[in-house]
């Protein structure tokens, strides 16, 4: 068991939670997870297990593709419909044209500025965790990146929309939900979240909680696994005799060929001819690599 499950987190569960759960049904401690979501959001979360999870350090701050609802008439301290409203609830008609006006700007890069209740740290301490015990909260802007962000659903007799956002790793739809209502003047917060994207894996690749229980209980859980050597499929890979795999292992430079491997790639994967993936390899030289990570 080297590889990702992906999971369709469930509401009310932290990323935490996934992890223990997956934990228990596979028997191992070895478990990580490629990104957090909000225990009230759903949706696409990637776990590392086995040996994997020394392959993280490759997804961080992966892209992620959000499918959100947004709700207008007032603010929370959230930014989210768990919070405390922070402003006076109203019943604001949204116009259709203003509300794109408003959406086209946070197209692009921005500096974000993350929600109070969030895991950024404030000298050392949670943000959430000050922001809990009703302390200050001043976080830094963090830059980011949407590369699209797509209108799904409004009418203009309504207080609510539905957004697409493909947006780099790091981004808070919340502070999105929370900067629109100012930027309209009514408020706003985000009322559900779902992840359909993260680092390349999707919702069709991902297993409920339940189903991998079911799998587990079937000794099947193997199913739900994408292998090692199928994962970071943006570095070419590079088959290796037993020999070669032996000597990898060993910390050895690993020569591929200029016919597989096409275009000086930094990266390369190692597969031997069972289909397993050794190491990551950086390049040192032209066809010449170095181990860099071995599993």
């Amino acid at each position: 068991m080297d590889g990702v499950i992906v999971v369709d987190k469930p509401a009310g569960w932290t990323s935490h939670d996934a992890v223990n759960r997956l934990r228990r049904l596979a028997g191992t401690r070895k478990v990580g997870h490629l990104g957090t979501l909000d225990p009230q959001a759903t949706g696409v979360l990637p776990l590392v297990i086995g040996r994997a999870t020394r392959l993280a350090q490759f997804y961080v701050r992966n892209d992620k593709v959000y499918d959100a609802l947004i709700h207008f008439g007032y603010s929370t301290d959230s930014y989210d419909k768990d919070g405390a409203p922070t402003s006076p609830v109203t019943q604001p008609r949204i116009d259709h044209e203003d509300l794109e006006r408003a959406l086209a700007g946070f197209r692009g890069a921005l500096d974000q500025i993350p929600p109070p209740v969030s895991a950024k740290k404030i000298a050392g301490t949670p943000a959430y965790k000050l922001a809990r015990k009703h302390q200050p909260v001043e976080l830094a802007p963090v830059k980011v990146e949407i590369y699209s962000l797509i209108l799904l659903e409004h009418t203009g007799d309504s207080n609510e929309a539905r957004i697409k956002v493909h947006c780099s790793g790091g981004t808070y739809l919340r502070s999105i939900a929370h900067d629109l209502g100012k930027i309209l003047g009514c408020g706003a917060f985000l009322k559900d979240l779902r992840r359909i994207a993260s680092g390349g894996f999707t919702l069709d690749q991902a297993r409920t909680l339940d189903q991998l229980a079911t799998l587990a209980q079937e000794d099947r859980l193997v199913e739900a696994l994408i292998p090692g050597a199928k994962l970071l499929p943006e570095f070419p890979a590079e088959m290796v005799d037993n020999h070669t795999a032996a000597r990898i292992r060993q910390g050895r430079d690993f020569r591929v060929s200029p016919f597989r491997v096409r275009g000086a790639p930094k990266h390369v994967k190692a597969i031997t001819q069972d289909g397993e993936l050794v190491a990551i390899g950086e390049a040192v030289l032209p066809n010449l690599y170095h181990p860099i990570l071995v599993l």
